[in-house]
Order: C-alpha cells, then sequence, then structure tokens
C-alpha cells in the first residue's frame, strides 16, 4: 500500500452509543448522552489521541417508536448539538466539531448562520453534516402531517446547500476593514446579496456573519441511496457510510468517487468514512465475550422498536420467531431499510433475531484485539475500500478508553495515523482545500 495514506478518524458521539444495551454495560456512564462533564471528558481524550472529529448526529423528535420501547431508550433526551459544540469548542482546540442538520425541517439562514458562528467560535474546527431527516414523527413537530417524499426531499437538500455555501460567501474575505480613523468597518462593495429565487426557497440574504475561517465548514453527507450518493458526488468532503462489509465498502468507494470524476470534482477532495463499531479485548476471545454480553442487555421491545424504526415499517405484529414479510418501500431511509432486509434473506433471520441484531448494530464491526482491529482497518484503507472510518464506541468510558489507549497506538506504529496535528482546522486535519468565494474570486482563497 502506499505508505504516505493513513487514516482518518471520527468518533460517533450522539448518541455517544448506537447500540441499544451498552448503557446498562457493567461500569458505564448511563447519563452520558446527557451529560456535559463526561461529554467534554470523551472529546478531551479524543483529541488527545488526535481524532479528526467528534461527530454528533441529531434527532428532531422522539424517536418513532412505542413507549415499550422508548422507556428503555438513553436517546429519549440529548443536547441540541450546536449548543454541545459550542461548549466543547471552549474545552477543546485541535479535534473537528461536526453537527448533523436537516435540510428539511429548517431553514438555510439558519444553518448557515449557526454553523458560521460554530466555526468562527472554534477556530476553524466546524463540519456540517447534511440530512433530510427520515423520521416521520419529526414532521409532526414542523407543521406537517407526513414526511415529505424521498427524492423531493434531496431535490430541496440540492438547493439548500447552493443557497448556505452562497450565504457564507456573502462577505469576501477582505471586507471588513475596521478603518477607525476613517470611520469605515466594512467595504460595501466586498459585500454579496445573494438574492436567490428558486423552486423550493427564496433567500435574500446577505448572511450577517463575516465568512467562515475555513472558507465554508467541512460538508458531511450521510445518505447511501442512489439520491444520497449523488448528493455526495456533488457536495460532500466527507459522507458517513454505513457498508456492511468490505466488498460493499469497496463498490459505495468506487461508485461515489467515480460520480464525483463525471461531475469534474477532485475525488481526493471527499473522505469516505465508514460506520465501525468496535469492541476491543486483549485477545479475539474476550472481545467477543465483551460484544455477547453487550447484546445480551438489548430488550426485545427495544430491538424491536430499533429495527420497525430502520424499516420504516411496524412489523411488531407479527410473528416474532417468524420471518421478515414482505416490507413496502417507505419514505424513510432507504439504505437502512434495504441492509436490514438484506441480512434478513441472506441469513434467514426471524424477526426476533433481526431486531436483536437491529438493537445491538447490525452493521460494520470490528470485534478483536488491537493488533486484529489494526489489520481490518488497514485492509479497508489499502485495497479501496474507506479513507478511515467514523468509530462507535460500544459502551462509554471503557470502549473508548480500550480504542484510544490500545487501537490508536498501534495504527501509529504502522504509521496509519497521525502522532500529531499538523494544522489547526478540520480541513487541515481531512486534507482538504479551503473552497474560493464564488462571488469575490480575486480573494486569498485556495480554489477547490
Amino acid at each position: 500500500m502506499t505508505r504516505d495514506r493513513q487514516l482518518h478518524l471520527g468518533a460517533f458521539m450522539r448518541p455517544v452509543g448506537i447500540h441499544t444495551g451498552w448503557w446498562r454495560y457493567p461500569g458505564g456512564y448511563p447519563d452520558a448522552n446527557f451529560n456535559v462533564e463526561h461529554l467534554a471528558h470523551f472529546a478531551r481524550r479524543l483529541e488527545a489521541a488526535k481524532f479528526d472529529a467528534f461527530f454528533m448526529a441529531d434527532h428532531l423528535a422522539v424517536l418513532n417508536m412505542p413507549t415499550a420501547a422508548l422507556k428503555r431508550s438513553h436517546t429519549v433526551t440529548s443536547f441540541e448539538p450546536f449548543t454541545l459544540l459550542s461548549a466543547l469548542a471552549a474545552v477543546t482546540e485541535r479535534i473537528g466539531l461536526v453537527a448533523t442538520a436537516s435540510t428539511t425541517f429548517d431553514a438555510p439562514y439558519h444553518i448557515a448562520r449557526r454553523f458560521a458562528s460554530l466555526d468562527h467560535l472554534s477556530n476553524g474546527r466546524a463540519g456540517w453534516n447534511i440530512v433530510t431527516t427520515a423520521n416521520p414523527d419529526a414532521a409532526l413537530n414542523f407543521g406537517g402531517e407526513t414526511q415529505m417524499a424521498h427524492d423531493a426531499r434531496y431535490v430541496r437538500a440540492r438547493e439548500f446547500y447552493d443557497v448556505v455555501t452562497g450565504l457564507w460567501d456573502s462577505f469576501a474575505d477582505d471586507a471588513f476593514v475596521r478603518d477607525a480613523e476613517a470611520g469605515i468597518y466594512f467595504d460595501p462593495a466586498r459585500m454579496h446579496v445573494l438574492d436567490h429565487q428558486g423552486p423550493s426557497l427564496k433567500v435574500r440574504g446577505p448572511l450577517n456573519i463575516a465568512r467562515p475561517v475555513q472558507g465554508w465548514p467541512v460538508i458531511v453527507q450521510a445518505g447511501s441511496s442512489e439520491a444520497g450518493r449523488q448528493l455526495a458526488a456533488e457536495t460532500a468532503e466527507a459522507v458517513f457510510a454505513a457498508e456492511p462489509n468490505l466488498a460493499a465498502g469497496q463498490r459505495f468507494y468506487a461508485d461515489v468517487k467515480g460520480r464525483m470524476t463525471a461531475v469534474g470534482r477532485d475525488p481526493d477532495h471527499l473522505k469516505i468514512l465508514p460506520a465501525a463499531f468496535v469492541v476491543v479485548g486483549d485477545t479475539v476471545e474476550e472481545a467477543r465475550r465483551k460484544r455477547a454480553h453487550l447484546d445480551s442487555l438489548v430488550h426485545y421491545d427495544s430491538g424491536i422498536g430499533s429495527l420497525n424504526g430502520m424499516l420504516g415499517t411496524d412489523v411488531s405484529a407479527f410473528d416474532p420467531d417468524g420471518p421478515l414479510p414482505d416490507i413496502p418501500e417507505t419514505e424513510a431511509s432507504k439504505s437502512a431499510r434495504a441492509r436490514m432486509v438484506e441480512l434478513a434473506r441472506v441469513e434467514h433471520l426471524t424477526i426476533r433475531q433481526l431486531a436483536q441484531r437491529a438493537g445491538s448494530y447490525a452493521g460494520l464491526a470490528f470485534v478483536g484485539t488491537a493488533e486484529t482491529i489494526a489489520d481490518e482497518m488497514e485492509e479497508w484503507l489499502s485495497t479501496g475500500g474507506s479513507d478511515g472510518f467514523n468509530v462507535m464506541f460500544p459502551f462509554l468510558p471503557a470502549g473508548l478508553e480500550d480504542f484510544v489507549d490500545g487501537v490508536v497506538p498501534e495504527l501509529q506504529r504502522r504509521n496509519l495515523f497521525r502522532r500529531d496535528y499538523e494544522g489547526t482546522t478540520l480541513r487541515d486535519h481531512l486534507g482538504l482545500p479551503r473552497p474560493g468565494n464564488r462571488f469575490f474570486p480575486d480573494g486569498p482563497d485556495e480554489i477547490a
């Protein structure tokens, strides 16, 4: 493999554990998802380990699951991402801070302003994870009765991206002269009024905040459907992928990078980072025992709630020990539904077995020693499966400590991961150029 290529590592930290049983694991912090002291400690530990980013997903509703499942869920209360990341910006210096924000249930002006503020507050460490929001319950919290159609959400998302990035370019980098003697605070000739009028959005502008430190906060995208892949190819700089194995990862990697070339973008300006659930042990057998014990803590109510959410269909009325019935298409996440349907088909799982997988995380998992996990990560990097990973810890704090104290040093020993940050911004960490200002191309920026 090319030895100058190194892994990029993000930490998936909201919810702090994707596994529905993690908060019951012995020695864990059951309140970690809603405890700012714990979260600040995690962020500082990840920064000491030189992680690229602290990644926060988000939900705009109490999750769409029955009360029987909801009462067992640690995600029922979580911080709003911008508020928490602003607090974490004050107690960290280098680690990137990535937040999810919806293009379906928010306004471009709000999103542009919040991320620009976070980028300034953090000295250039912000990233925006673009999501279209698959949860139908979210619509009920924003004046709707039903979820917007899947493809229509992505059409809106593409226009939304154009508006937000246009608002970030409202001011040239040298617009704020602050000439006290002349009494001139900014140069009006270096301000652009967007005046966007499109099929879904009308936004005048300009944004009432200076251009972000990074030009634009890093654009992250997480959809794997046809529409999601195309949006990633056209707009994203990092993709939070969800491919369950190396072969699928290689296909996704080649597809999205190939689409970038087709639209005239440099494939190196996009980092593909699959979600990886990682359980570390002193031996492979110990790691497997940890995973088995963790999986035993998944209650059926939690599992079936997670499964229903992923399928976009309630299957709880069917025989739990029977096969998964034919599942109709819905407006929920296409990729999550497809993964669960394929898993049931290939492994001949009952609904009960599939629910247990859904509640315990059914995606890509590395379960082993620091050495075996490093082997697997190296293989993904060297064979065109990924540019790194978004790491999901099995339980907190021990699962995080196991990874940063065991796997990270092993990756560093192999020269697969940095020993120190080489820059100060999230773009620096990911090796991404600073985008030029589309309205003021004579500025000092590097053109992406």
